[in-house]
């Protein structure tokens, strides 16, 4: 697992808890929404998260820990929100596979 530049995630941490500020205070600005979802995108790909509140709760453990600590927790961490893919229902077909 490839892991970023903690001072990279301390810069995208702080970029991001920004802009949580600015939305809070201004919630309707279209400006503001923009640059607040743009840094939780960038948190999440950084991080390797779905979900900016997760990878922010991560970068935030990352920084905290050791790097072994940190990777140990990760793989210990139950993987919550998945639903595994399934096909269509054995037996139908689909109206495409006519």
């Amino acid at each position: 697992m490839l892991l970023p530049a903690r001072a990279e995630v301390t810069r995208q941490l702080r970029r991001y808890r920004a802009w949580e500020r600015a939305m809070l205070a201004a919630p309707a600005d279209s400006a503001v929404r923009t640059g607040f979802e743009d840094s939780g995108y960038t948190l999440c790909v950084l991080m390797g998260k779905r979900c900016a509140r997760e990878a922010a709760e991560a970068a935030e453990r990352y920084l905290r820990t050791t790097l072994a600590t940190y990777l140990r927790d990760e793989s210990c961490r139950p993987r919550s929100g998945r639903v595994p893919r399934r096909g269509p229902p054995s037996g139908r077909r689909s109206r495409a596979g006519r």
